[in-house]
């Protein structure tokens, strides 16, 4: 069972895991900062092995203004390989339990149920799975047994040959029917309906024209009545687009995407740059507040 303590953290976290849960009604955007406990992410592996680093990275984001903090151990990059449950819970260390007493929901970026257990106990609050519970049968019963929020994901294959010519007739609608799947296969583990988040999978799986399909398709995402996860953040698409070679340029397109994804109705945006996109959705929120009806009476 949980740590001492834990269940006092995830009480002061109640309000906050209550708006982002209903930010599909509300509109409301949220920030999920990236921590990757990795060598070999594609933007920033090996910079935050270091416990210390990671922490000082942690509290960076917070101060920031994330919302959550997503924490991962595993790369799930183009061409990357599966990483043992052992390896991750090593590399999560005392990270996962300082990132926790932040204050801020926490987020556990795997698709092994083994170290979502272990991120529970710890204190995170979210589970994060890129496979959408396909990788380990166990994930989505262990998100019913725990009651806690969880990220489906859209990947096509696995993350080692994901980006071998993905094909698609339809895009937008194979993705969407996949994740109404997985919804259905999650609420039958025990999943209930108001504590799943649906991620598209940008990048995961799909060219250039998919990934703009599926940004100006979101709003069939959001059909699904769960909140809608975009991550983008200094992905090759951008590049392509761009001709930002180095993912650490490609700040500008991140935003532009994350702004064309909320005005979709994507409401969580996960991203490396913390602070530069709360300012760009503190400006399009104050314009989009102050919007008045375009016709009298509407």
């Amino acid at each position: 069972m949980q740590q001492p303590g834990v269940w006092e953290i995830i009480i002061a976290m109640s309000a906050v895991l209550r708006q982002i849960l209903e930010s599909n009604r509300t509109a409301r955007a949220f920030v999920m900062g990236v921590l990757n406990v990795t060598p070999d992410s594609f933007s920033d592996g090996g910079k935050f092995l270091d416990t210390k680093d990671a922490i000082v990275h942690a509290e960076e984001m917070a101060r920031q203004g994330a919302d959550i903090i997503d924490v991962g151990a595993e790369s799930t990059r183009p061409g990357s390989r599966g990483v043992s449950a052992a390896e991750q819970i090593a590399r999560l260390g005392g990270i996962l339990p300082a990132v926790v007493g932040l204050g801020l929901p926490v987020s556990i970026d795997t698709t092994n149920s083994v170290v979502a257990a272990h991120a529970l106990e710890a204190g995170a609050a979210i589970i994060n799975d890129v496979s959408a519970g396909r990788d380990d049968p166990e994930m989505l019963a262990l998100a019913g047994r725990w009651g806690c929020p969880i990220v489906l994901m859209h990947v096509l294959g696995r993350p080692r040959t994901m980006q071998d010519h993905p094909q698609y007739e339809d895009v937008v609608k194979e993705v969407r029917d996949f994740l109404a799947g997985r919804i259905d296969a999650a609420v039958a583990a025990g999943v209930r309906p108001d504590r799943i988040i649906v991620d598209p999978g940008i990048g995961f799986g799909k060219t250039l024209e998919h990934n703009i399909a599926l940004l100006a398709g979101i709003g069939s995402l959001t059909d699904l009545g769960c909140p809608v996860l975009v991550g983008v953040s200094r992905k090759r698409f951008i590049g392509q687009l761009t001709g930002a070679e180095d993912p650490s340029k490609r700040l500008p397109g991140t935003i532009a995407a994350c702004l064309a994804a909320w005005d979709g109705g994507a409401t969580i945006f996960r991203v490396h740059d913390v602070a530069e996109l709360k300012a760009a959705l503190a400006v399009a929120s104050a314009v989009r507040n102050a919007r008045k009806p375009r016709y009298p009476g509407t």
